[in-house]
């Protein structure tokens, strides 16, 4: 192994004591150390400032060791070390393993031979070899940050890291394999920093867990798969069975690694990054992101070409073979009867195939006022959003730019969605074009209890796929019905008394929501859809957020589905938050129950269908999803599944006790409106909702 120390000579000192004792712990033993000779005057002053102790760990694998088990051992020994070190920031373990070794450091790639001399022995020799040139656009270059990690190099941007790393936090509560106990690491992968380490984290979790390096990196980097279905409904199955339990890890990324048995690269879904391959006469197989990094003779190139969207190569170092992306899909779709589970255990719900019984019954002209105004749903609103959601089936057009007060400076009490700013794709990150790439983007939404990734069989599939996460009354209605979910089910009214006040109503909520998932429950309802006078609203979106967070804190997140069935949201803006920040599905009732009163009124003008008030949900839902894509597209996501808890906002003017409390880890440099002005407005909205006197909102914030 090779393994960066801190400079001061007590502290390395310490650390090589630490992972000895984790070695010997493992089973493996130690043998020495050796400071690795290096070459400084190759570096820059940043570099030279800030370079490392860099010494190499020899270590025996001991009696009645296999492969298997010594590569776990040094892995256990490494994630424990790591643990107990975690107050030494310089101490980095750059690789431990008995199949690769690593060379790297913050060096023109050019000069990393005369940096590391061993490079320049001709006694070193290497059967597969993953070398990384990269220019940090999203962290500062640090030593440990230069490319390969463990197990891979990669080239681009996960723009889902933030909803990644905290549903693996989730996740390790649930994942179990029988080789190691999992949540015995805290936090299960890396948190912060670099996108590319906290991938290899994980990948490396997959493998050690049991799983080959082609398995483990097609269920985290998928290809787009929605017409796949017809072309192999067997490998189609293989990515709809492991999309149950995990989401991908979506953005452009060019990824090339190696575990010792396979040397593997693979691009993401929209192939947003370049990879040309050249095999020669002699049997050397190249990949690289340009076709002249390493010259060759015309006559010793026997094929050559570049990896498409989604494809991935690998060569089988034991064997000898090159398999291609055809030979890679054969060896998943034959892992296990992915089909054949998929057809016993998963649901998949149409509203167009559902009893038109269970449609939404109409509000009365009385409620419905006081639902506007309890919910804030001004005349401006229903004309200018929600009429042509339905009407075009997509968003109103506007002129850019926004001279209306920011939320926190408003003198009018402003929706909570106004707080919010949605990020977007920046710097060397494309965002994708949800009209010309859509073929790649998915809101096919997945509901039922998330089980063991590393366990396969029928009795983990027992789902309800649905084809987007905003939801229609006959969908929802259909879903409680279902045999495996009526009992399974509980509501969770958002309503506070006034002597609770705001925060204490969001921790009973959080609590009762704790009770239902200790309880078994697996649809979770939160829902305002029953207000009473005198009760304020917890906003819906705080919550999501708070609920979401305190169910990962606990370990039981993956045990249950929220579902938000709330009148605060309306538009694509609104639905991004409540997904961004956990929310599994949103039913907005009061948006259907507007447009209903529209139709009856004789002013909704479908443009398809005949009139029938049951197309009007069809048409809005297909302007909500239109907005819905276009938000994810332009951080670069391609999948809901991605998206949901990555929580990719700015937050403009709510203070600290709000976000901490909801909405946690989120971006918010200008504090404001606490949660005392919070509650305040929810009991003012509440008290005007049951006055007669009380005109609804006439608007202005999109016309003046």
């Amino acid at each position: 192994g090779v393994v960066f120390l801190p400079l001061d000579a007590d502290a390395a000192a310490h650390c090589r004591e630490e992972l000895e004792a984790q070695l010997r712990r493992a089973g493996a033993q130690p043998c020495g150390w050796r400071v690795l000779p290096i070459d400084d005057s190759v570096c820059g002053q940043l570099a030279r400032d800030t370079l490392p102790r860099i010494e190499q760990l020899f270590v025996d694998a001991g009696a009645g060791h296999d492969d298997q088990d010594f590569a776990l051992a040094l892995f256990l020994a490494r994630r424990r070390a790591e643990q107990a070190l975690r107050e030494h920031a310089d101490f980095y373990v750059t690789t431990l393993s008995a199949h690769a070794i690593s060379y790297k450091g913050m060096v023109l790639p050019d000069k990393l031979g005369t940096f590391y001399p061993d490079l320049q022995r001709s006694d070193l020799a290497s059967s597969a070899i993953v070398f990384h040139q990269r220019f940090s656009t999203n962290t500062l270059p640090r030593w440990p940050l230069a490319h390969p990690f463990r197990l891979l190099a990669h080239n681009g941007e996960i723009n889902t890291i933030e909803g990644n790393r905290r549903w693996a936090q989730a996740r390790s509560k649930v994942w179990k394999t029988p080789r190691f106990d999992i949540a015995e690491f805290d936090p299960v992968i890396s948190m912060h920093g670099s996108d590319s380490q906290s991938l290899d984290n994980m990948l490396e979790l997959l493998v050690c867990g049991g799983m080959d390096i082609l398995q483990a990196l097609r269920i985290l980097v998928p290809p787009a798969t929605q017409s796949l279905e017809f072309k192999d409904a067997d490998l189609a199955a293989f990515y709809e069975f492991h999309g149950l339990n995990t989401e991908p890890w979506d953005g452009p990324a060019g990824i090339v690694a190696c575990d010792g048995r396979y040397a593997v690269c693979t691009l993401d879904r929209n192939g947003l990054r370049p990879a040309r391959w050249m095999l020669t006469s002699d049997r050397h197989f190249l990949v690289a992101s340009e076709a002249g990094v390493w010259e060759l003779p015309a006559e010793r190139i026997t094929r050559k070409g570049k990896l498409g969207p989604g494809e991935m190569m690998a060569i089988d170092l034991k064997r000898g073979d090159l398999l291609d992306s055809d030979a890679i899909d054969r060896i998943n779709r034959a892992r296990a009867p992915y089909k054949q589970w998929l057809q016993q255990g998963v649901t998949y719900l149409q509203t167009e195939l559902i009893d038109p019984s269970l449609a939404e019954e109409p509000f009365d002209e009385k409620t419905l006022r006081s639902y506007h105004k309890l919910f804030q749903l001004s005349t401006e609103e229903v004309e200018q959003v929600l009429r042509p959601l339905a009407e075009t089936e997509q968003e109103a057009t506007g002129s850019m730019g926004d001279d209306t007060p920011m939320a926190v400076l408003s003198q009018h009490t402003r929706p909570l969605y106004d707080y919010f700013r949605q990020a977007f794709a920046q710097v060397t990150n494309p965002p994708i074009d949800p009209l010309r790439e859509g073929i790649a983007m998915s809101l096919t939404t997945q509901l039922g209890k998330e089980t063991n990734v590393f366990h396969s069989g029928p009795e983990t599939v027992n789902h309800v796929i649905l084809n987007s996460p905003v939801l229609s009354q006959r969908k929802l209605r259909q879903l409680l019905k279902m045999q495996q979910y009526v009992e399974r089910n509980r509501l969770i009214d958002l309503s506070y008394g006034v002597e609770e006040g705001l925060k204490d109503g969001i921790e009973r909520i959080c609590r009762e929501a704790e009770q239902a998932a200790r309880e078994g429950v697996v649809m979770l309802l939160l829902s305002d859809r029953y207000p009473v006078p005198e009760r304020p609203m917890v906003h819906a979106l705080l919550a999501t957020g708070a609920v979401h967070h305190h169910l990962s804190a606990k370990g039981l997140r993956c045990d249950v589905n929220l579902i938000v069935e709330t009148g605060t949201a309306r538009d694509p803006h609104h639905m991004a938050c409540l997904l961004g920040f956990g929310a599994t599905a949103v039913y907005p009732y009061l948006a259907y129950q507007t447009l209903f009163d529209l139709d009856r009124r004789g002013i909704l003008k479908l443009k398809r269908g005949n009139g029938e008030p049951l197309q009007i949900g069809p048409s809005y839902r297909k302007g909500i999803l239109k907005g819905l894509s276009k938000i994810i597209s332009k951080m670069g996501i391609a999948t809901i599944a991605s998206y949901r808890g990555a929580q990719l906002f700015e937050i403009v003017g709510l203070d600290a006790d709000v976000v901490e409390l909801c909405f946690r880890e989120t971006p918010s440099r200008i504090g404001g409106v606490g949660l005392a002005r919070l509650d305040a407005e929810a009991r003012e909205l509440v008290a005007r909702a049951w006055n007669d006197l009380v005109k609804p909102e006439v608007g202005g914030l999109l016309k003046y």
